[in-house]
């Protein structure tokens, strides 16, 4: 499965719970199809004390949610955007937003 994000993007949520969050993409997991965003579907997980965590309890935590809920978040026209490639003379490509034509 081909995600359409990269890690440390900046994505904005568009369906669910969290709907209108900004966030930046921690981890890519394409097998799944599922990205992990900061700040974005939080998730109370109770933890048994480590040496680690000396106390434990109930820690709020970023959950995985599917990539087709975020879409690229631009911060030049300050919104969210989808993208186009752009071939460059030395034949490398680039992420182009469509909208104000700024690179990512």
């Amino acid at each position: 499965m081909k995600v359409h994000v990269r890690k440390k993007d900046t994505v904005m949520v568009i369906s669910g719970k969290d709907k209108g969050k900004t966030g930046e993409v921690l981890a890519v997991m394409p097998k799944s199809g599922k990205v992990l965003v900061k700040g974005v579907n939080e998730v109370s997980k109770h933890q048994k004390p480590s040496r680690e965590n000396m106390q434990g309890g109930i820690i709020k935590k970023e959950a995985p949610i599917y990539s087709s809920k975020v879409m690229l978040y631009c911060t030049k026209c300050k919104s969210v955007t989808r993208i186009s490639h752009k071939i460059l003379d030395d034949g490398t490509k680039i992420r182009v937003c469509k909208k104000c034509g700024e690179t990512f």
